[in-house]
């Protein structure tokens, strides 16, 4: 999109599911409108919520009654080689972070999947990406945010610099602050992958090896997924990638292929291996983008949803759930994410987690008819049920989900967190006008 986005353009976002009727659009060329606006918006009560890619799935970053402020003209993507840091502004892409930090062999350790949406939205919800097994969020390997609070302050922050804001704004979903900024840590990039698909009949056996396989240090990014089998049941797919320094020679791999997957479960039979460029790995989703943009699939209901579980509890929950008739849909028209997470990994303290050290990350990626409502309104209902049996089972949700919370849903996520977001939140936006299409305040 060219320009500035319209009112129509921002009252609907990536889900297509919650419509809304903000007051207009305001554009931010610099940290100064954003400041501007806010300062207006605070002491009339007016709601404001920032938009980078669009990407949110039910109304989290719509502003019924106020103004959305347009970050991208905030794009300005800076790399500092020689102290392996990268500076984006809020509106960047993260393919703009990519381009950036690959000129200098550098590279963020975590990225997420898809590198269409802005820094601050990811940044806003923490970020997943398949390295974050070993080194958690992409918020966790931020090194300094560059904020304007819900009075209008222009602030700065790090873990030694205001830590109570930076704290609660990485992985806030935008409730003391709006991202204008953020300085980024970096490593050094390879510049090939070996990569590996591997499919299993049994969930117990795909989790074990996943597991296995994400303990492994020689494996970077370690992620999968449950996909439709040709006899009505599901597989399960691990992809796993390991790094390595130069282009394969012919008739020579680059990688020792038994010493790295030869004690695993999988069906050789079906295992897929490929050599990739290390870019154009990072850019794996770029096709599918285009393809669903070409087939109008973008542009549909998203009725997603996102869960963090306890591993344990994985092999159960998850072939139940999909043998389940709401989750139909999911075999012509989804994707079903299942990836390996660790614990001590993860950092920020707004981003809540099961208890104990082994977690998955379970996404459910639906596409629902864009004339069938009905549909949608079950898809999430479906979405709710199964919140409530992941929360049974000691499931946390992840807030990139459609998926209706009340205040007091909020505060059970949060748990003991609560208090710290709370006191953060009337500290910083005492008029309580930021993003409130998460509805965590009544």
């Amino acid at each position: 999109m060219n320009g500035t986005p319209d009112v129509k353009d921002v009252a609907v976002d990536f889900g297509h599911i919650i419509d809304s009727c903000p007051l207009g659009v305001v554009a931010a060329p610099s940290v100064a409108a954003v400041r501007e606006l806010l300062c207006f918006a605070a002491p009339h009560g007016l709601p404001v919520s920032a938009r980078g890619g669009g990407q949110a799935l039910y109304g989290q970053g719509q502003a019924h009654g106020g103004y959305v402020v347009d970050m991208a003209p905030l794009n300005e993507v800076r790399c500092a080689p020689d102290r392996r840091t990268l500076t984006a502004g809020a509106g960047a892409s993260w393919r703009d972070v990519v381009r950036a930090a690959l000129a200098e062999g550098l590279t963020p350790p975590v990225l997420p999947d898809h590198l269409g949406g802005s820094v601050g939205g990811v940044l806003s919800t923490g970020g997943f990406g398949g390295s974050s097994h070993r080194y958690g969020l992409v918020a966790d390997r931020v090194r300094e945010v560059e904020v304007v609070t819900g009075t209008g302050e222009h602030l700065t922050c790090s873990p030694d610099r205001r830590p109570d804001l930076f704290r609660a704004v990485l992985a806030g979903l935008g409730q003391c602050a709006l991202i204008v900024g953020a300085t980024l840590a970096l490593v050094p990039a390879p510049t090939h992958v070996r990569r590996y698909r591997l499919y299993y009949d049994s969930p117990g056996t795909y989790v074990t090896d996943q597991r296995r396989l994400a303990r492994d240090p020689r494996f970077s990014h370690v992620t999968g997924q449950a996909r439709p089998a040709l006899d009505g049941g599901w597989q399960y797919m691990i992809e796993a990638v390991a790094p390595h320094a130069a282009p394969p020679c012919p008739g020579r791999p680059p990688a020792d292929d038994e010493l790295l997957i030869g004690d695993l479960d999988h069906d050789r039979d079906t295992e897929e291996i490929a050599d990739l460029s290390y870019a154009e790995y990072l850019h794996r989703l770029d096709r599918d983008e285009r393809l669903l943009r070409a087939t109008g699939e973008w542009h549909r209901p998203h009725p997603w949803l996102t869960l963090l579980l306890p591993e344990q509890a994985v092999t159960s929950f998850v072939p139940a759930l999909l043998a389940e008739d709401a989750q139909r849909g999911l075999r012509a028209c989804g994707t079903v994410q299942l990836r390996p997470l660790t614990g001590r990994a993860l950092h920020a303290p707004l981003m809540p987690r099961p208890a104990g050290e082994l977690l998955c990350l379970l996404s459910l990626m639906r596409t629902a008819p864009p004339d069938r409502p009905g549909v949608v309104r079950r898809l999430v209902a479906a979405n709710r049920a199964l919140y409530e049996r992941a929360r049974a089972v000691g499931g946390v949700l992840h807030p990139v989900a459609a998926l209706p919370m009340a205040p007091d849903d909020w505060r059970s996520h949060f748990g003991p967190v609560w208090p710290e977001l709370a006191g953060a939140k009337d500290r910083y936006d005492p008029h309580h006008i930021l993003t409130r299409g998460y509805g965590l305040w009544a």
